[in-house]
């Protein structure tokens, strides 16, 4: 059975920036991918562009690409990347214009066609799917750039070209979805922001970058390469799988995923065995992301130490209306006092205050000088950790769609030929998954008090103004106490701020996880978000951190 080596160098914008040149000197690959692509760097992209119209693309990775493109084409390695942004145009004649710098046989092309014509967004982008990617490597293409796909489809492209694969081909399809998922977010998958980093051989330190090899069959085996840092266990593996995700059904331009049918098992040393995928026709609409400008914004915080901690809170709040009016303002009272403390900072509690306005004046200076002006004249200890500052404008992220018939989607091969991908022609419209309440089998026994996270993991992570948080059991007895436990309703008593929201629970017996989808913790997306977890990153280990009563008969650590 054949097999293409695809490895990961990026997961976001800012990504560790030596990982392209760390991924090809560290071994055998067939396609590097870098994934630049959030909903936040939409919105960075988006002011880039107001600037200069000739940008709009990750800048970053032609720095990147500079020190390792002659590398990877004396390699044979092909080069796959969303870093295109706005402007996958201007990033390959960027591109071309590099390796003539430097002398190097290039061929670059592009895909095409996610921006979507609306003139009141500072961006519109369907995510399109792999087909456009799999034709330009098709056309001779060694080096690909795009602009708003799906992250998995970096990954499906290249696995497309490489086995031939087809729209009727769901199951393949749907497992190199699930490996694209995987390594989307580099060395997250490796070890990376993982519940039991301290279990991992280096301790987390430095987790080397992900490799997916995939196979004919779509079945994939998850490793990394040899003497990096970090782990590739089933363990890592699940965590990654339930960052970001919805229902077991997901949706994507090419096919439905259905992540209920996913297994992992161990296959050797840092290698993880995914199989048995099955994958359903793709919806008939593509996902759009929308970003505006919603306004203007500021904050200062005030350290309030010592007695009369909430007295202290409602006079600045007081006085910052009196200044300022209330319309926008949000306070925020951190209680991270310690009564009897012996140090100021141990003793003291925060209060940030936030305004969002229309007006750039009154969010901007009009505002943080008010606040610097109270320093005299307020609580006892008055003082702040911020200075004036003037107000930074911020974004909405909104998410519709569009019907796939709609969109252009082109690939641009290297000689500048233009190649229309059609749309799929067998959709299926998918209902929501329904959600599970847990609690139908409650498991009875003795109960020990601990952290909740001494029996699970957790991932957490956005989806605009959503959060979503996936839990995993380390053992099947956990898995059992762990879905009969943590219904909707404890989660509203373990984490409050859930409790007034929507909420989906979803299970996923074969990883023994259950999500959480939680609809409007994140308000308008995370660019406009003022909460102190602004992408839920910390969900998940806040839920961990609580102290409840834990079944006494189910062992700590990992297990079956």
């Amino acid at each position: 059975m054949g097999v293409i080596r695809i490895g990961n160098a990026s997961g976001f914008y800012g990504d560790r920036f030596t990982a392209w040149r760390d991924m090809l000197d560290g071994g055998e690959l067939d396609v590097l991918t870098g994934d630049y692509l959030a909903e936040l760097t939409m919105l960075i992209l988006g002011r880039d562009r107001l600037r200069d119209p000739g940008l709009g693309y990750a800048k970053t990775f032609l720095r990147q690409l500079e020190t390792c493109l002659g590398t990877a084409l004396d390699q044979g390695v092909r080069i796959v990347t969303n870093a295109g942004g706005l402007n996958p145009a201007g990033l390959a004649s960027a591109i071309e214009a590099l390796a003539t710098r430097l002398g190097l046989p290039a061929r670059v092309g592009y895909v095409e066609g996610d921006a979507i014509g609306r003139p009141d967004a500072l961006t519109a982008n369907a995510y399109l799917g792999a087909f456009g990617i799999a034709a330009c490597l098709d056309g001779g293409a060694n080096v690909v750039v795009t602009g708003r796909v799906t992250d998995a489809s970096l990954v499906i492209g290249p696995a497309i070209a490489r086995y031939g694969w087809g729209r009727d081909d769901l199951d393949e399809l749907a497992g190199a979805t699930v490996a694209g998922h995987l390594v989307e977010c580099g060395a997250q998958v490796t070890g990376g922001n993982f519940s039991f980093f301290t279990e991992l051989p280096d301790g987390g330190r430095r987790p080397g970058f992900p490799i997916a090899e995939v196979y004919a069959d779509g079945s994939t085996v998850l490793t990394k390469h040899p003497g990096t840092g970090g782990a590739v266990t089933v363990e890592t593996v699940t965590a990654q799988l339930l960052y970001e995700i919805g229902g077991p059904a997901y949706l994507g331009p090419d096919v439905t995923t259905r992540l209920d049918t996913v297994t992992l098992r161990p296959e050797g040393p840092d290698r993880v065995r995914v199989s048995g995928v099955r994958g359903t026709p793709p919806p008939p609409t593509l996902k759009v992301g929308v970003n505006n400008l919603g306004g203007f914004r500021n904050s200062m915080t005030f350290v309030l130490c010592g007695l009369d901690i909430e007295a202290k809170a409602a006079l600045v709040r007081g006085q910052i209306e009196e200044a300022v009016g209330k319309e926008g303002l949000e306070f925020t009272l951190a209680r991270t006092d310690h009564p009897d403390a012996a140090d100021t900072e141990a003793a003291s509690a925060l209060l940030h205050v936030h305004l969002r306005d229309s007006d750039k004046a009154r969010a901007g200076r009009a505002f943080s000088a008010a606040a610097v002006e109270l320093a005299l004249a307020s609580y006892p200890g008055c003082t702040l950790t911020t200075l004036p500052g003037d107000a930074t404008p911020y974004g909405v992220f909104t998410a519709d769609d569009i019907p796939q018939d709609d969109v252009t989607h082109v690939a641009v091969l290297p000689g500048g030929e233009r190649l229309p991908i059609a749309p799929p022609t067998r959709t299926a419209a998918t209902s929501e998954d329904e959600t599970v309440p847990g609690g139908a089998a409650a498991v009875d026994g003795p109960t020990r008090s601990g952290p909740l996270g001494e029996l699970v993991g957790a991932r957490s992570g956005d989806k605009g103004g959503d959060a979503n948080l996936g839990v995993w059991a380390r053992s099947d007895a956990g898995y059992a106490w762990l879905r009969a436990w943590l219904t909707v309703e404890r989660l509203a008593e373990l984490l409050p701020e859930t409790a007034p929201l929507s909420v989906r629970r979803y299970e996923l017996p074969n990883l023994r996880a259950v999500n959480f989808v939680i609809e409007g913790l994140l308000g308008a997306g995370v660019a406009a978000s003022t909460r102190f977890d602004p992408q839920a990153k910390a969900l998940g280990e806040l839920l961990r951190a609580r102290i409840v009563d834990l079944p006494a008969d189910v062992p700590t650590g990992a297990g079956r």
